[in-house]
């Protein structure tokens, strides 16, 4: 089979590789469809984890079918449509140590490559009515996102704030709109702007436009501020977000799109009572209930471009630039 392997910090080559069999409680799985994340570019360059063992297949999230199973697999089936979980042995409840260590495309062999073999608990049954590029988007973003919000408990009627136009951003647009909740979105691009007032986002900001955005959200808040910040910036954005969200608000930090090095004054957050939650993706209890709710829903992704298996490389690169609206994917036929 053809895998692609980070054989080199920087390098990404494609590689043929034994097909792998499924042992006790393991299923090979097709794959079909990959969508990437800014982590794979971190990976790759090894500005993730410098430390990563090599070689590994990056990419945490891809779907396929499952070809066969090994003894005892009893949760899924040859024929069925799966996706990986990003984190392959949290299953529900809180994240431990172990299963912090178990992520796709990092840790654990990931999935660029034409077959991988999977424990059955690491997988999940996709939305029947999703295509392979559109659920080979929901491992790690759309997961990111479900749990930022609708995990931590927003309501109807409730303000969301969310920082650009990648995929944690617009899965979050998505999921807020459809509970009912109000949403401010920012982004440096006017046209991608219109495109999210589109998918349902109440209010806009241009933040080239409108460097001190935290203020024009309290003003469109009534100087109250937001319920959540979906945060996706990292330090060099997060004393903003700390302006702009409510007395007891909630901001949920997930990226470092902004860097990981700045400034950061903690006494607003206390002196607002304001609860910050690191977020690690999510469970695997947690994906399944989102995709009840997609499917109820009906619910499609946001997909920038697809590009062909061989193409891996100019993928991420174009991920690089910024340029994309919501989630870039790569088909394997």
């Amino acid at each position: 089979m053809k895998a692609f392997v980070i054989q080199e910090f920087g390098k990404l080559v494609c590689t043929e590789k034994p097909q792998p069999q499924p042992k006790f409680g393991e299923v090979l799985v097709r794959v079909t469809a990959v969508s990437l994340n800014y982590r794979d570019i971190l990976m790759v360059k090894g500005l993730y984890n410098p430390h990563l063992p090599l070689p590994v297949i990056p990419c945490s999230d891809g779907v396929g079918e499952v070809v066969s199973v090994g003894e005892g697999v009893t949760r899924v089936k040859p024929g069925d449509r799966v996706a990986g979980i990003f984190l392959q042995k949290w299953l529900s409840g809180n994240l431990t140590t172990e299963a912090a260590r178990s992520a796709l495309g990092g840790e654990v062999d990931g999935m660029l490559a034409e077959y991988v073999v999977l424990s059955e608990n690491g997988v999940v049954n996709i939305p029947a009515h999703l295509s392979d590029t559109e659920a080979a988007t929901l491992p790690c973003a759309a997961v990111t996102a479900w749990h930022a919000l609708i995990e931590a408990g927003l309501k109807p009627g409730e303000t969301v704030l969310v920082m650009g136009t990648g995929g944690v951003s617009l899965f979050a647009l998505q999921f807020a709109v459809m509970a009912g909740a109000r949403v401010i979105a920012t982004s440096s691009s006017d046209e991608k702007l219109e495109r999210v007032k589109q998918l349902g986002a109440s209010d806009v900001i241009n933040y080239k436009c409108v460097p001190k955005w935290e203020k024009q959200v309290l003003a469109l808040t009534e100087g109250v501020g937001v319920d959540y910040v979906v945060e996706v910036g990292g330090a060099n954005t997060l004393s903003k977000s700390l302006k702009a969200v409510r007395m007891g608000g909630k901001i949920s930090l997930i990226g470092v799109l902004a860097g990981t090095q700045g400034e950061f004054n903690p006494l607003p957050a206390v002196m607002k009572g304001v609860r910050i939650q690191g977020i690690f993706v999510g469970s695997r209890q947690m994906f399944e209930t989102m995709n009840k709710a997609i499917n109820v829903q009906k619910l499609r992704p946001v997909c920038d471009r697809v590009f062909p298996f061989e193409s891996a490389p100019e993928a991420l690169s174009y991920m690089e630039t910024g340029s994309h609206f919501g989630k870039i994917t790569i088909e394997l036929k």
